[in-house]
């Protein structure tokens, strides 16, 4: 009896040819592969006929930890090989590997996406030296080099290359605590298969990293069947299960070579996956040819020139790059080497992509990425139609069809019907899952948005087999799954929410996104997820985004049946609380910032629509929002704001709470001429955050201000802002026009025909706001003007005048 140890290099035709001329000749009784142990209960499913590539998709869940992940096969992936070839040898086949999902694919320094993560790229300093010696560019180079092209023809000869590679590359490098948990599971099922195979022998497929580290944990146990303890070794190890509470598990999923290409990202280190099937199918130099071939046409159908004279000169160079390097054949490199000298005739901004290993990188030169896509090829997987899926798959297929939902036709809902508003909850909720075929064109925006109709065109459906089963990760039914991966994005955003105020901002997204995929999605856990999450929020401007939302669908919403909910009470409660701690402790200048504005005007419409809901009181909200307009050291916008805030909840010269004297007309007059006076490009700032706050109390809307019985602090702005120097109303002016702009056409309308009265004009209010000429520019002309005049009274050139107004802002 004998255990034979074959290490790959996944996805490597050379290797999966070794892997079937092994069991061809062996016969073993069992074939161990690397592979999640999970699916051994179902390997009967990986041989129903599916179109390759395909992939098992594993996934867990729980409170505390969130793990997806991908075990590619290919035609020539060699653990698919040994699946079927041991299979026809009569072999018993048994995956051995922990599943995908096990903490141990995430104790390393790089958590691992794929599980066939080729170990040169961790332990990179052997190969390096490889490269070096054998003058290659690459380890994908350098692989081709020693095995595809040129390596042994007999298995024998070819075994004890890769082994001497592997051992090279593994050297005396103590793996990571992941790798040792998983090659000590591995050697458990290779000391089970070993006791009860008798006298056959036992055939172990592993990535070639592993394979020294399994001879040497299984060397003694290999001839007595036991375990390094010295204990009869011959029970099967234990199958890992998710733990109570938990999600998780493995599915089949179609896969495609675009995904499989290291140039996208994939981990699995073997890049140009249509080549290598090339390689696979028709050997060395047909698999030249026809990747030439493939390049040229897709570059042909990209509009870009490709010559006979250039095809002949790039084969010409690829043929005697391959001499000169010493190939059999012409490999990938001297292939898409050849092509580049022949084509390329500007100074490259980028490296080949193919001179190193990873992703392309931005300015690559279109040329460039036309051929790794033809390398990589459009081979997209396809599984049998008996494949198993989750039961996600199941429900979604009928719900579609209980709402009349079909792929490749355009759905209009009308949400005030509940066929509609079903419609447009399960379209939405299979949107946050990622699940192409639909896209919306026109629908609701916020909660306050009085738009009660939706359209959906169709969308290309590519890969929406994949993403249903991936989908599956989050929940058995559309609506859960739907709510699990919003409160993962919730989670998210705050996580992010130091580096990237993008990231928080969308937590007011994922709350809206909650409303439209329907009241199961609203779970508890989710909204006091967002509320206790809104708390942690470190900027304002995101803060008040997420409080403007939940107002809105609390105060407003009768279509999706949130207005008055307390689950977004709660909500509310959390970000009103929130948007004040934030708002008084931020000092600096910077202009307008119209986020922290909005945060405010949300907060003030909780305090007056909600106030019931919040744990911070009114007279709590005004101290602070007093101490605010009072500190110099804020921000000009929010002093004003904050003033705003106090005098558009009721704070008026009859209306005083105690400590809170004298902000009115004549108090905020005051300060207008203050900031005037020692800094007057900040009061546009200040202005713009009184009005957004305050607009209708300023204008005296409904008093007797607006009247004329008493002065308004219009009148007090006209007379500051007339007595500016042509100077500092030339520096304020852009500011004071961003302010007034908060005014709506008719209020300002009404504001200048104010300005007309005080000056006893007579004209048309209307003609003011609609000069023809950029208002910064007049009153530019006009400071022009004015000093040429006082130039002119200088030296008694002309008797003094007074000269026209060009316009008015």
């Amino acid at each position: 009896m004998s255990v034979h140890f074959i290490g790959v290099r996944h996805h490597s035709p050379a290797c999966a040819r070794l892997v079937a001329r092994t069991i061809a000749a062996l016969q073993p009784a069992y074939v161990l592969v690397e592979g999640p142990v999970d699916m051994n209960a179902r390997l009967a499913e990986l041989i129903l006929g599916h179109e390759l590539p395909v992939a098992v998709f594993s996934h867990y869940r729980d409170e505390e930890r969130t793990a997806t992940s991908w075990t590619p096969l290919c035609d020539y992936s060699p653990e698919w090989v040994a699946l079927h070839a041991g299979l026809d040898a009569g072999a018993q086949v048994r995956f051995i590997d922990l599943p995908a999902w096990h903490p141990a694919f995430v104790e390393r320094a790089e958590p691992l996406a794929n599980r066939f993560a080729d170990a040169e790229a961790r332990y990179a300093e052997a190969t390096r030296r490889l490269c070096e010696r054998f003058s290659v560019d690459s380890v994908d180079a350098l692989w081709d080099r020693l095995f595809e092209l040129a390596g042994p023809e007999d298995t024998d000869g070819l075994q004890q290359l890769l082994d001497a590679y592997f051992e090279l590359v593994r050297g005396d490098a103590q793996a990571e605590p992941g790798d040792r948990a998983r090659e000590e599971y591995m050697a458990s099922w290779i000391r089970a298969a070993v006791a009860h195979a008798g006298e056959r022998p036992v055939l172990v497929v592993t990535g070639g990293f592993h394979t020294p580290a399994l001879r040497a944990l299984t060397a003694t146990a290999a001839e007595k069947g036991r375990s390094p303890s010295g204990e009869r070794d011959s029970a099967w190890p234990e199958v890992p299960e998710p733990a109570a509470g938990a999600l998780g598990g493995s599915f089949l999923v179609p896969y495609s070579f675009r995904q499989l290409d290291a140039f996208a990202g994939y981990q699995s280190g073997m890049p140009s996956p249509g080549y290598y099937q090339l390689l696979w199918d028709h050997g060395p130099a047909a698999a030249a040819d026809r990747l030439t071939e493939q390049v040229v046409t897709r570059l042909r159908k990209e509009r870009l020139p490709v010559s006979t004279a250039d095809l002949i000169a790039a084969r010409t160079l690829a043929s005697g790059l391959a001499a000169m390097r010493g190939h059999q054949a012409s490999a990938r490199t001297d292939v898409l080497d050849g092509l580049a000298g022949a084509l390329l005739n500007e100074a490259l901004e980028q490296p080949l992509p193919w001179t190193g290993h990873g992703v392309l990188m931005p300015g690559t030169d279109p040329a460039v990425v036309a051929m790794v896509a033809a390398s990589t090829g459009e081979r997209t997987g396809r599984l049998h139609p008996d494949t198993p899926a989750p039961p996600l798959v199941h429900d979604v297929a009928t719900q579609m069809q209980a709402c009349g939902v079909v792929l490749g036709e355009p759905v209009s809902n009308d949400l005030t019907e509940p066929t509609g508003l079903r419609r447009s909850q399960l379209l939405h909720q299979l949107r946050v899952l990622g699940i192409p075929g639909h896209t919306r064109t026109a629908g609701p925006t916020g909660g306050a948005d009085p738009v009660f109709t939706e359209r959906w065109d169709p969308s290309p459906a590519q890969g929406r087999e994949a993403a249903l089963i991936e989908a599956g990760a989050y929940g058995a039914s559309l609506a859960q799954a739907a709510s699990v991966a919003l409160a993962e994005r919730a989670r998210a955003g705050v996580s992010a929410a130091t580096a990237s105020d993008a990231a928080v901002a969308a937590l007011s997204v994922v709350l809206f996104d909650a409303v439209l995929c329907g009241a199961d999605t609203l779970s508890a856990e989710l909204l006091d997820s967002l509320a206790t999450r809104v708390g942690a929020v470190a900027e304002l401007g995101p803060a008040g985004e997420v409080l403007a939302t939940a107002l809105h669908l609390w105060r407003h919403d009768r279509v999706y049946g949130t207005a008055g909910d307390p689950l977004f009470g709660r909500v509310v409660d959390e970000a009103v609380g929130r948007v004040f701690w934030l708002a008084e402790g931020l000092h600096g200048t910077g202009g307008v910032d119209f986020p922290r504005l909005r945060a405010l005007a949300a907060a003030r419409d909780a305090l007056r629509h909600a106030e019931h809901l919040l744990t911070l009181t009114r007279a709590t909200a005004m101290a602070t929002a007093t101490r605010i307009a009072a500190d110099t050291a804020a921000p000009a916008d929010l002093r004003g704001a904050a003033l705003g805030l106090l005098w558009s909840l009721g704070l008026s010269d009859s209306d005083v709470p105690s400590g809170h004297e004298g902000r009115s007309h004549a108090e905020a007059a005051q300060q207008a001429r203050s900031l005037a006076a020692a800094a007057p490009e900040t009061l546009g700032d200040w202005l713009a955050g009184l009005f957004a706050l305050a607009r209708d109390e300023v204008t005296g809307r409904g008093t007797a201000s607006e009247s004329g019985d008493r002065p308004s602090l219009l009148d007090a702005l006209d007379e500051i802002v007339t007595a500016l120097t042509g100077d500092d109303f030339l520096i304020g002016l852009p500011a004071l026009r961003q302010a007034f702009a908060f005014f709506p056409p008719r209020e300002r309308e009404r504001i200048a025909e104010r300005l007309l009265a005080r000056r006893g004009r007579i004209g048309s209010a209307r003609s003011l706001l609609r000069t023809s000429a950029d208002p910064l520019v007049l009153a530019r002309a006009r400071t022009l003007e004015e000093n040429v005049q006082r130039l002119l009274d200088r030296h008694g050139l002309l008797d003094r005048h007074e000269l026209p107004v060009q316009g008015a802002d």
